[in-house]
Formats: C-alpha cells, structure tokens, sequence
C-alpha cells in the first residue's frame, strides 16, 4: 500500500493563496464561514474560514481531494 505523504499545517489564508496561484477564483462565499473556489477547468472546492487556527488533517486532505490537488502541488506552491 503506498504511503501517503504528509499534509502540511496550514491556515486557511494560507490555502487560500496557494490555491489561487494553482489557478481557482473564488466563485461565491456561503456567509462568513465559507468560500467556494472554483478553477477555469471545472474543479470547485469549498474552503472553511476560521482565521489563526490550522485546518485539520482530515478538512485539509478533502479539500485537496475535492480540488484534485496533491500534498505535493500544495508544497511545491510559492
């Protein structure tokens, strides 16, 4: 079973700008709690808001999955 590498810690301004340099625009926001990015390909995700905090593990690792983004995608983003 090949392994999975490690996600990093990240805030959520932080995915946000690596996931706007990887090409999504914010589509629309649902209240103050969540953003909906979308790509020109037709990829969307939905990104929770909760400044100074990491997301969890597990919200990181749907939200790249949900995206079609890698561990390695996100770490290789300036």
């Amino acid at each position: 079973m090949p392994r999975t590498p490690k996600l990093p810690a990240i805030t959520d301004h932080d995915l946000l700008r690596a996931l706007k340099r990887l090409g999504f625009f914010e589509h629309r926001q649902h209240g103050t709690s969540h953003l909906i990015l979308k790509h020109p390909d037709g990829r969307r995700t939905t990104v929770a808001i909760h400044p100074g905090r990491d997301i969890p593990k597990g919200t990181l690792r749907a939200i790249l999955r949900d995206a079609n983004v890698t561990p390695e995608q996100l770490r290789g983003v300036p």
